[in-house]
């Protein structure tokens, strides 16, 4: 069962990204502008436009361009950038990506890192003393940190840290060699934005799923036969609420990598969002497909991940009757 479980989730994951396939390029050609007239610029004229379309082959029909460029992308080429975003005109996008990849791959890592630890042991906490005041005091700053959007928390922790005390830098400059402290200080700020933002839906999910766990008839009886709160939570309930906690922490994961636009705008973080709002202004359209798979495929690989992890630690869902 676990095997065809699997499979029936893989399958899904690759329908779904070709549905996102197919989504994704229908969007990116409904954009308005011409890609040929941004390259030419003050020359365009009828017939120089006209070849620069013909020799981007953007004057085939869309379904032939969909087929072309789905192929590949299924061999890893993910073409050529065609507006001149970053080193310029017939760039391979691969190389325009390696290093915003790593950049966002090391704001992730970091941030995950910090994040949920810290996420998951508050959240047990307030699950194990619920109605008192560490529990309401957990569960007030996490609701208000839910409801305030991220241009405010980053624009609030500028005005602290880099206004007021000239503790940290407000512009991440990466120069490429940073080391060490420089490297923690140079990252700080967005950082610590996103690990606010992300910690309180972590911190949320944890709370209620192990509280809703903790209502179930065999907890009730632990609790009867006189096992510490404590020991419930930790060797029995939170195993059963490792589906819907992976699961948030999938969705938050998959959000620090594509879902950061705006913390990367403010402070100029060169990061994948980043570079696909660049290619978005610049109609890079190859450039924005690519960055759009990406973070599809994220999602994607993530949500299924968690998926697997919620299987595996479920005999119900492993052995169905």
């Amino acid at each position: 069962m676990l095997w065809r479980a699997l499979l029936g989730r893989f399958g899904i994951s690759v329908v779904t990204l070709w549905v996102v396939s197919v989504l994704i390029f229908i969007g990116t050609n409904l954009l308005p502008g011409d890609v040929a007239q941004i390259i030419l610029g003050q020359m365009a004229t009828p017939d120089s436009t006209a070849a620069l379309r013909a020799k981007l082959g953007l004057d085939k029909p869309p379904y032939l361009q969909y087929v072309v460029w789905l192929q590949n992308v299924a061999m890893g080429d993910l073409g050529i950038s065609k507006a001149g975003l970053g080193a310029g005109l017939g760039t391979p996008i691969v190389e325009m990506l390696g290093p915003r990849v790593y950049n966002t791959a090391r704001l992730t890592i970091l941030v995950g890192a910090i994040a949920i630890p810290i996420s998951l042991f508050l959240g047990l906490i307030a699950a194990m003393h619920p109605g008192t005041k560490l529990d309401r005091s957990i569960t007030f700053a996490t609701l208000n940190l839910i409801s305030v959007p991220d241009f405010l928390v980053a624009t609030i922790l500028v005005l602290i840290f880099a206004v007021s005390l000239g503790w940290l830098p407000s512009i991440v400059y990466l120069r490429g060699d940073e080391t060490g402290w420089v490297l923690v200080k140079t990252l700080a700020m967005p950082i610590l934005t996103l690990t606010i933002l992300v910690s309180s839906q972590i911190i949320r999910m944890t709370r209620a799923t192990v509280l809703n766990v903790m209502s179930s008839p065999y907890i009730e009886m632990a609790i009867l036969k006189g096992v510490p709160r404590k020991k419930i939570i930790l060797r029995h309930a939170l195993f059963n609420a490792v589906g819907p906690i992976v699961n948030v922490i999938a969705l938050n994961l998959a959000w620090l990598v594509g879902g950061v636009v705006v913390v990367e705008q403010i402070f100029s973080y060169p990061g994948l969002a980043k570079l696909m709002i660049e290619a978005v202004q610049m109609r890079d359209m190859p450039l924005v497909q690519a960055c759009a798979m990406i973070f599809c495929a994220t999602y994607i690989v993530l949500i299924f991940i968690a998926d697997m992890a919620t299987i595996l630690s479920n005999p119900r869902l492993r052995h169905p009757k």
